[in-house]
């Protein structure tokens, strides 16, 4: 007897598959399955993986950009019981290898263009056998890697003989640590389940809506806006992007017809940005829902992103992949609480903000956030005593400080600690800074996110350096380039400021005052 007793992905799919087997369920812009399509390869790849040693509670690395195979891939995990554990293709070789180590994956499935950054660590890839690397791709397969249509065709069409329980992991997401390593988040299908039923109670999802996938399908907010539209048989559409192309997503939304999509502010900002000739070229009206996630957004970027989208209702999303969606700013109060980010989505218990001896402040002052619904997540992979820093009981908190307002709306004071999100990318300053330390020159150094109209938020580096150097432009960019092979290209900070040792603020224990910085640098509240 199973645990849960909530239906996953794979048992809805299948039963979609059943119901209207010729309706489609899931594209990009090169192919489309319908439901029956995508249920056949879900399962042979389920069961292929197994034949292949990849069973039950196993974990799968997968390395891709945007495509349909995701959804394959996503779906054989829940129908096997096998775990998916995708990776950030912003990240670099050393980032996979510590991932793929962490997670003991037993197979590594790897699109065309990382194959060479995968086979310079993949000596190191010490768990995953040298017959399951799995290339995903077009043309002639590498060598010491098996097509992914071949492991396709050797699989099983049948339904796979696993008992899922929902209660069992089904993927583990890395996010960004802030000591440098990142951390495996455990999320269950259960976990899931929660997020998807609340959020299209919430938000009132149709069968007839196709939402389109343009974050990266790694990431969570992808995977939280895809599978909750196929559980009520909407067909879910992956926008193929390497580089944002705010022209190709209008001619995209037109030729798709599509209802919803998820964007963060840097992509709105360069889709208004475009000519008006440009702009009007395109039937856009079959929008009926945009939600805007992973940064602030401005009181003129909504106006605009209203009055060019005239059929849309505008959301805005505050979650985590620890927490689900905890959120939602609706659109009749999108200008009545600006700033703000909404009120408790429906089903889940009320919002605690805790003061640092955990009781609970009053309306109008900050606390630490924390919630508590069906959507947290498990623990974390290996670090239970990461695990317990996150829990206060049943309330779990990413680290942001907010405030209640008297009628209980929530609004963001700071985000995760000291966390930068540049186009939408979560950037945690340790790492940068860690980078930018290694350099001989560099004494101390702290990493801050300043106020960006495209991006969101830019990172910039303030180095004290030791004696004998020269401050000024060329050793800044020297400190910009010596960060190259060290960290993602995201990562990688945009500007160098010099201070000294007397002018860098720091608690009475010699901790830096990141928030002291951002205050002198630029802050959110002078930019809104």
């Amino acid at each position: 007897m199973t645990v849960s007793k909530w239906m996953h992905v794979g048992v809805v799919l299948k039963v979609n598959a059943r119901n209207y087997p010729d309706k489609l369920g899931c594209q990009d812009k090169f192919k489309q399955l319908t439901f029956r399509e995508w249920n056949e390869r879900s399962c042979r790849l389920a069961n292929a993986l197994k034949s292949m040693g990849v069973g039950y509670g196993d974990r799968v690395a997968v390395l891709a950009y945007n495509r349909v195979e995701w959804m394959e891939i996503y779906a054989a995990c829940a129908k096997g019981g096998q775990i998916a554990v995708p990776i950030m293709f912003r990240l670099a070789p050393m980032d996979y290898e510590y991932i793929v180590n962490h997670a003991e994956c037993k197979a590594f499935i790897v699109e065309e263009p990382f194959v060479e950054g995968v086979n310079s660590v993949r000596e190191g890839l010490t768990t995953i056998p040298g017959g399951n690397f799995i290339y995903l791709g077009d043309g002639e397969t590498p060598e010491g890697y098996i097509n992914y249509e071949e492991v396709m065709a050797q699989g099983d069409p049948a339904e796979p003989d696993t008992v899922v329980d929902t209660a069992d992991p089904w993927t583990i997401m890395y996010t960004s640590g802030t000591t440098g390593k990142p951390k495996g988040v455990v999320r269950t299908h259960e976990n899931y389940i929660g997020q998807y039923l609340l959020s299209n109670i919430s938000m009132g999802v149709r069968p007839t809506d196709k939402p389109m996938l343009v974050m990266p399908t790694c990431h969570v907010n992808s995977i939280y806006y895809s599978f909750c539209y196929t559980y009520v048989s909407a067909p879910v559409m992956i926008y193929n992007m390497i580089s944002f192309d705010a022209e190709d997503l209008l001619k995209t939304i037109a030729e798709y017809k599509v209802t919803f999509t998820s964007l963060v502010p840097t992509h709105y900002i360069m889709i208004l940005a475009l000519p008006d000739e440009v702009k009007q070229k395109y039937d856009i009206s079959s929008v009926r829902q945009l939600l805007i996630s992973s940064a602030p957004a401005r009181r003129d970027l909504k106006v605009a992103i209203m009055d060019y989208f005239k059929s849309a209702e505008l959301w805005e999303a505050y979650g985590s992949t620890e927490a689900s969606l905890v959120t939602y700013l609706r659109p009749e109060d999108q200008f009545k609480k600006l700033g703000s980010i909404g009120k408790e989505i429906y089903g889940t218990d009320q919002i605690k903000l805790l003061d640092e001896d955990g009781n609970e402040v009053r309306d109008g002052e900050v606390g630490e956030l924390y919630s508590r619904s069906p959507g947290i997540f498990k623990e974390y992979w290996k670090d239970p005593d990461k695990t317990r820093e996150v829990f206060h009981g049943e309330w779990c908190t990413a680290g942001d400080m907010a405030r209640r307002d008297e009628e209980g709306y929530y609004y963001l004071v700071d985000r995760k600690a000291n966390m930068i999100i540049s186009g939408g990318e979560n950037i945690y300053p340790t790492e940068v800074e860690n980078a930018l330390g290694a350099h001989q020159a560099v004494k101390d150094v702290a990493v801050i996110g300043v106020p960006d109209q495209k991006w969101g938020e830019l990172v910039i580096g303030i180095v004290i350096l030791h004696e004998g150097y020269q401050a000024g432009d060329e050793l800044a960019q020297e400190l910009i380039a010596f960060t190259k092979d060290k960290i993602a290209g995201y990562k990688r900070p945009r500007k160098i400021y010099f201070i000294t040792e007397e002018e860098m603020p720091r608690t009475g224990t010699g901790k830096i005052l990141h928030r002291v910085l951002r205050e002198k640098y630029g802050k959110w509240s002078d930019s809104m």
